[in-house]
């Protein structure tokens, strides 16, 4: 095959995605099945470990699941967590990409306390990393982080979350910090090559550039744990209110890429845990303020409603009509695409544990009926609710992939 037939299979994706979040009908529904890390390893032969402590390994294990499990969208880049130091470096455009992804080499070096990997404190078949997160700011430390979040994460937050940077300033924290930044420019190579690689076999360049976080989520993901913010929402809901409002001053977002963002996700993960009081005053009007002034800036966000919104589906038509995308893990598609038609593009419909339970007739059927019910009128994207694990039966992927070519074409 030409490089020019990559060139327009490339094309033909990314307009297929495009109509799709325009509310056009594209000529069939575009697919987007994000394998688990254990998946392409395992997929390649190699142990989970080497998947994430070897990049040229990684490259390997994701060039080949990208070819044998062809979908629209281009599997992701990014084979880590998020890193702390990164969201602090976003007005440091030269070196900030340096910073935006916690890979295992990352973590050999910065030994943070909030990640564990395989091959480290998991198994090397482990299926994938673990995100544990931390207390790294104390219940009476509110004030002083609302003074200065920056300033405050920097000097306090960090050490904390580091064991090769508790002593700030220490030859021991300069030297892990140039070990770092050499070990990002090693990243961003590879991502650089390996969409390169992607390029080649017609996948379009459309992975977000950028991640960024909803104030409560950031302090509950990096400062306080789970939960204990939902306990400061009950003992001090003043000076959580004061730490998101400071937040939202400096939004501090992570990005991976030297290029200019041109798109943004967004995954929720304390809407589930909410009364509805809570969430409209703690975490929706922040939430609602990023998308629309993302949108404004012309730029797309992508959001994970990750656990059940079905309480808020209505709300996200506050939003500006052709938003973005609204990707949902538990909330039924069916429901939100009879919400939301016309106003948001939605994302999701395949439960991992189907492909990990089912027969591939059984997955046929299942998407059939499903692309039966939310496929007209455009809007739409089939997707797997969650990463596929390792253990899923590949049969099953291909499955998801024949009965889309196969019932998911819009006639003409």
């Amino acid at each position: 095959m030409h490089y020019t037939d990559f060139e327009d299979i490339a094309e033909q994706r990314l307009r297929r995605i495009e109509a799709a979040i325009n509310f056009r009908e594209p000529d069939r529904v575009p697919l987007n099945l994000p394998l688990d890390f254990g998946f392409r390893a395992r997929w390649y032969g190699i142990t989970t470990y080497e998947f994430f402590f070897d990049y040229e390994k990684a490259k390997k294990a994701i060039i080949k699941t990208a070819t044998d499990f062809p979908t629209d969208f281009p599997p992701s880049t990014i084979i880590g967590s998020g890193l702390l130091i990164g969201f602090l470096l976003k007005d440091y455009p030269e070196i900030a990409p340096l910073f935006g992804a916690l890979t295992g080499p990352m973590h050999d070096i910065l030994r943070d306390k909030y990640t564990r990997w395989p091959g480290r404190e998991l198994s090397p078949n482990a299926g994938s990393f673990q995100f544990i997160g931390g207390e790294f700011m104390r219940a009476d430390e509110y004030d002083k982080f609302v003074e200065n979040p920056s300033e405050f994460m920097a000097e306090v937050v960090v050490p904390r979350a580091h064991q090769s940077l508790e002593r700030p300033g220490s030859a021991e924290a300069m030297a892990a910090l140039i070990r770092a930044a050499l070990e990002g420019l090693k990243y961003i190579k590879f991502t650089d090559s390996l969409i390169n690689e992607l390029a080649k076999l017609g996948y379009p360049s459309a992975n977000a550039t950028a991640l960024t976080l909803v104030p409560l989520d950031f302090l509950g993901d990096y400062l306080r744990t789970i939960p204990g913010v939902l306990l400061d929402l009950r003992r001090k809901p003043d000076k959580v209110k004061e730490a998101c409002d400071a937040l939202m001053k400096n939004l501090p977002y992570r990005t991976f890429t030297f290029k200019p963002i041109s798109s943004i996700m967004i995954p929720l993960h304390l809407n589930e845990y909410l009364s509805p009081k809570l969430y409209y005053e703690f975490y929706w009007p922040y939430l609602k303020n990023i998308i629309t002034s993302f949108y404004n800036r012309g730029i797309r966000c992508h959001v994970a409603f990750e656990g059940r919104h079905d309480a808020y589906l209505e709300s996200i038509l506050e939003l500006p009509k052709g938003w973005g995308v609204a990707f949902f893990e538990k909330t039924d598609v069916r429901k939100a695409k009879k919400i939301l038609e016309g106003h948001t593009c939605v994302m999701g419909g395949v439960p991992p544990t189907l492909l990990l339970n089912a027969t591939p007739s059984e997955v046929e059927e299942y998407v059939r009926k499903l692309l039966e019910e939310v496929m007209p009128g455009g809007g739409f994207i089939l997707a797997t609710s969650a990463p596929i694990p390792a253990e899923t039966p590949p049969e099953n992927v291909k499955s998801v992939i024949r009965a889309v070519e196969k019932y998911g074409v819009y006639r003409r």
